[in-house]
């Protein structure tokens, strides 16, 4: 790309007034090796999104932006999850950025990888820069290996995702644009952002500690972000009721005509509890999954027919 661009840095921002003094003044240091490396150009900003948070983390955005307005804020009215203030923010900064760059307000995310992800964008034309961990040596076994096996589930389930890339990547403003015709109310962008088929490319890092406050993503919230990164975007599920039907099915057949052949070669006896109540249980635990999973779609549909606006910006600080 030969024209310098502007580059617009989006932090979604749930209870971070801890972290965000420390984030704002490792992303501003960043932006001005930047800027006088003529990497990017010097109206280039940060967008704080705050996601309707309990602390002060608003009162903490207007007080960077009062000392520095190259760090720029908008407030949600509610919370609304860390996918919808994403996408807040990556919509409120598409007509004002030429790039756009996502990273959380823990900076667990190297901000040094930003550098090579705008030279990819510059020397190499990749539209879409996937930031990706080079290992996951620092987290707990447990964590270690439910995350490789959720991917591998992913991409079982036909989804697109890049292995041990999060949310943190850069977007043209083409992508941007291309992004914003997505109108699905159940966001997995991590789903959705390989699907606009730009030029990719990927930049490695190694992953940090938060550098304040507490994980906003514990387990229970991790496992509902998967299941609703799979029934988003695949309907394997469902088919997998239908092949176990069958599957029961068939051994319901060869049951009967055991049973069936025993009775008339005068061999049969009397059912026992142990196998009966077995059987009973394992019927039973299969049907409420089955309608479980049923459920979760429905449920989909059912939010997304309504068509509600994903978010609401109650205030802003963009001048």
């Amino acid at each position: 790309m030969n024209k310098t661009p502007r580059l617009a840095i989006v932090v979604p921002c749930y209870n971070e007034e801890k972290a965000l003094p420390i984030t704002a003044d490792a992303l501003l240091n960043l932006l001005d090796r930047l800027t006088n490396d003529a990497l990017v150009s010097g109206d280039s900003y940060i967008l704080c999104v705050n996601d309707g948070s309990r602390d002060l983390t608003w009162e903490t955005i207007e007080q960077l932006h009062s000392k520095d307005n190259r760090l720029k804020g908008i407030s949600l009215a509610h919370n609304r999850g860390h996918q919808n203030a994403l996408l807040a923010g990556l919509m409120t900064v598409k007509d004002r950025c030429d790039i756009a760059v996502s990273i959380d307000a823990d900076l667990q995310d190297d901000p040094e990888a930003i550098i090579e992800m705008v030279k990819k964008y510059r020397d190499d034309d990749a539209e879409i820069v996937f930031g990706v961990r080079s290992s996951r040596e620092s987290d707990t076994w447990f964590k270690r290996v439910t995350a490789h096996g959720f991917y591998s589930f992913q991409n079982s389930m036909g989804l697109e995702t890049v292995y041990d890339h999060a949310d943190y990547r850069l977007m043209s403003n083409r992508a941007l644009n291309l992004l914003s015709e997505y109108g699905e109310q159940n966001l997995f962008l991590r789903g959705i952002i390989p699907l606009i088929g730009l030029k990719t490319a990927i930049v490695t890092y190694a992953r940090n500690p938060r550098v304040a406050g507490e994980s906003k993503y514990p387990l229970s919230k991790m496992l509902s972000f998967s299941i609703d990164g799979i029934t988003s975007f695949s309907a394997r599920p469902m088919r997998w009721i239908f092949l176990t039907g069958a599957s029961l099915l068939l051994i319901d057949i060869i049951v009967a005509l055991y049973v069936l052949g025993s009775y008339c070669f005068g061999s049969s006896v009397a059912p026992g509890w142990t196998s009966l109540m077995l059987s009973i249980w394992f019927l039973g635990s299969l049907i409420l999954i089955a309608i479980g999973i049923v459920g979760e779609y429905i449920g989909k549909i059912f939010i997304e027919v309504k068509h509600r606006p994903r978010y609401a910006i109650e205030k802003s600080l963009l001048e």
